[in-house]
């Protein structure tokens, strides 16, 4: 089972948020607009993380809006969807 903590580590990594650490980013966080700020770049080195790091592929840009509302809610994508 991947944590959060593990997630927000690999994000800050993958999406070289530098400035930012684990601990400043709450579960619940928004990861677009007001909570991280990510931008539409950022949502397509997310899909590429998401295949790298887990083997998930998301073929349905549709469904990506609910994978990506929060550290919580692609922590729990990944979780219930890893190879």
């Amino acid at each position: 089972m991947v944590e959060y903590a593990t997630v927000k580590e690999q994000l800050i990594e993958a999406l070289q948020l530098e400035d930012m650490s684990a601990d400043e980013i709450d579960d619940n966080a928004a990861l677009f607009g007001e909570g991280l700020g990510l931008d539409s770049v950022d949502a397509i080195e997310l899909v590429i993380f998401l295949d790298n790091q887990y083997g998930i592929k998301i073929d349905n840009v549709g469904q990506s809006k609910e994978i990506f509302v929060s550290i919580k809610t692609l922590t729990d994508y990944i979780n219930q969807n890893k190879k």
